[in-house]
């Protein structure tokens, strides 16, 4: 007995250590690392249409027709425009994040002039730009998509010293790249969510409940019994002792049902639980919270998750009522609004987010995503508005107006997440990620980002859709 391993993760305290006591970036430079994912999906479109042949694409969707045409005809086809996608966005993107993260606005800048200069070779009069309903839902998924991909490729980048500390999660206060992620998909869920498209439910509140929390808490639970049989590096700090990303998300959704109010008000309600929360906060509740001083029991253990659920759900309430504001208020196609009015409505209320967020940060209680205090919720909401603002901007670029990658992640974005969970727990159980030497490193996340968009790739070619409710 003996010669057994007392542990499957022998590096598990430095590898907690390793991601604490961070204090973060600043909001310019982590909207500056965002502001590349859009240009560099603009940038392909201008050029995706130009690496295929005719008798190598095909229409994927008869509804879609103008804006989803996508490398399908046969495999070969299509996983060489995987790789055209692989070359073009992806690895970009991983040497951004890491290795080029000190020169991010040098990049920005050159990347966005780029652009400007695809655009203004390749626009002409003759070329309509597409309008309407499509165009719109491209871009929303488009945004979704990129969210995403940078979360799951941030979640494994994280655990190596080729990732810049300035970008993973703070302890207490202050903001980071990765403070983001639970926030902006809890937002995104928000922002296209049967409440935010108005859409009814012919099921009862508990049971509407139970159909979309089953299985979140399905998942929260088997990460908790993953992290604790394999003794995996979890920083309790983040959520608690139990508590997960996913336990967050099913006390949103079960929240949402239980006070279930029409979007148009849903802001309303948002924003009065939001105002209530950070006075608790600001009132004695943020000593608790960041203290680290714990009870026996389940509340205190997992303070961090449970009295951030307050903060969380009035996000997504908010995010609900921009949702239907932007997109879903009006449904009549023949007098619904134009792109270049909802872009500017995206563009003003990021605006006004912005001006929030300073404001709060400065003269309220500093951003915090640990007790997602109301600066992060108008942090959250500022950010993401902005990132849509971009991606909206793909009207004016001439070219295919969604990637393979793109469209293969919107088909199982869950699923995507789960496998990226998946593959950096792998990952950390068979690699030394402190210690590996910064080519190592760089290569190992992108065989992870290769695997990951090849994978879903393939599950999207066969036209497999994993919805777990």
């Amino acid at each position: 007995m003996d010669s057994l391993p007392r542990s499957f993760n022998p590096t598990k305290h430095l590898k907690e250590e390793f991601v604490s006591n961070l204090t973060g970036s600043s909001m310019l430079k982590i909207s500056a690392l965002l502001t590349t994912a859009p240009i560099l999906v603009l940038l392909r479109h201008s050029i995706g249409s130009e690496t295929l042949t005719d008798a190598d694409i095909k229409e994927t969707s008869a509804k879609k027709k103008d804006s989803e045409i996508i490398a399908s005809k046969n495999l070969k086809a299509y996983l060489a425009t995987l790789f055209v996608d692989f070359l073009l966005i992806v690895l970009p993107m991983v040497l951004l994040f890491t290795v080029l993260a000190e020169w991010i606005y040098i990049g920005t800048i050159l990347l966005s002039l780029l652009l400007v200069f695809s655009i203004a070779v390749k626009r002409s009069p003759r070329v309509p730009r597409l309008e309407g309903p499509n165009s719109v839902r491209t871009s929303i998924s488009s945004y979704r998509v990129g969210t995403m991909f940078i979360t799951c490729l941030c979640i494994l980048a994280v655990d190596f010293r080729i990732f810049p500390r300035e970008l993973a999660k703070t302890e207490t206060y202050g903001t980071s790249l990765m403070d983001l992620g639970v926030g902006s998909f809890v937002l995104v869920n928000s922002i296209i969510s049967r409440q935010a498209r108005n859409v009814s439910s012919s099921l009862t509140w508990w049971k509407a409940a139970l159909k979309s929390t089953s299985p979140l808490l399905i998942l929260g639970f088997a990460r908790l019994v993953s992290t604790t049989s394999m003794d995996y590096q979890v920083h309790v700090g983040e959520y608690g002792v139990h508590w997960n990303f996913f336990f967050t998300l099913a006390g949103v959704s079960i929240l949402t049902s239980i006070v279930n109010v029409p979007p148009k008000y849903a802001g309303v309600l948002g924003s009065v639980i939001l105002v209530g929360y950070q006075s608790w906060l600001t009132n004695g509740l943020n000593v608790y919270l960041l203290s680290d001083e714990r009870g026996m029991d389940i509340i205190s253990r997992n303070k961090e998750g449970i009295f951030s659920l307050l903060g969380y759900w009035g996000m997504y309430l908010i995010g609900v009522q921009v949702g239907y504001y932007l997109f879903f208020e009006n449904r009549s196609p023949s007098v619904s609004r134009s792109n270049d009015g909802t872009r500017i409505r995206v563009c003003l209320l990021s605006i006004m987010f912005w001006f929030l967020t300073l404001l709060l940060d400065w003269h309220v209680e500093r951003i915090s995503r640990r007790m997602c205090n109301l600066a992060y919720v108008t942090w959250v909401l500022a950010q993401n508005l902005q990132l849509l603002a971009m991606r909206m901007l793909s009207d004016y670029v001439t070219g295919g107006k969604i990637s393979a990658l793109e469209k293969a992640f919107d088909r199982n974005l869950l699923a995507s997440f789960m496998l990226a969970n998946v593959l950096t727990g792998l990952v950390n159980l068979s690699v030394d990620t402190l210690f590996a030497s910064s080519i190592s490193a760089l290569l190992i996340l992108t065989a992870y980002a290769f695997t990951l968009l090849f994978v879903m790739g393939i599950i999207d070619f066969y036209g497999i859709r994993l919805k777990f409710w």
